[in-house]
């Protein structure tokens, strides 16, 4: 099933107005994944994807990931060396990019979607369309998570 998708990459000003426009996620996860539920009268979801082989910091657990970034960017902190835990990573070293999508099967259309998440988010994908997300999971799962999420649903957007 093809589905109405936007997606951004990641920045440390998206990340900002993430925490801005949508507060805290709802869930996080071990794989690095943060999640976030909002939107019009159609609920959209949106899924902060880590990068392809993605691993937790060492001595940060994936509850206090978020809250740690958040706080160090807007303290200026430089986004190539953000402490975590016991280590030093890069922001573009955790999570690849933002994806916006309508949950439980509500139907948009793509420059619908776009138009709602620039108003509700700040700012504007960088790619929109419509992804068949089914082989975007297999892949990810075939590769034991190796694999960008974000990049795959690019490759489909820019066809």
């Amino acid at each position: 099933m093809r589905t109405a998708t936007a997606i951004w990459w990641v920045s440390p000003e998206l990340v900002l107005a993430l925490d801005e426009h949508l507060g805290p996620p709802v869930d996080s996860y071990l794989n690095g994944s943060q999640t976030w539920f909002g939107g019009d009268e159609r609920t959209i979801e949106w899924r902060l994807h880590p990068v392809g082989a993605y691993r937790a910091p060492a001595g940060c657990s994936h509850y206090d990931l978020w809250e740690q970034v958040v706080a160090q960017l807007s303290a200026g902190v430089n986004p190539e060396r953000l402490t975590l835990g016991s280590e030093s990573r890069a922001l573009a070293g955790l999570w690849d990019g933002l994806e916006a999508f309508p949950a439980y099967d509500d139907e948009y259309e793509p420059a619908t979607l776009a138009q709602v998440t620039v108003e509700l988010l700040g700012i504007a994908p960088d790619l929109s369309g419509v992804v068949d997300h089914e082989p975007v999971g297999e892949a990810w799962e075939r590769s034991h998570g190796e694999v960008s999420i974000i990049r795959l649903l690019a490759d489909q957007l820019q066809v």
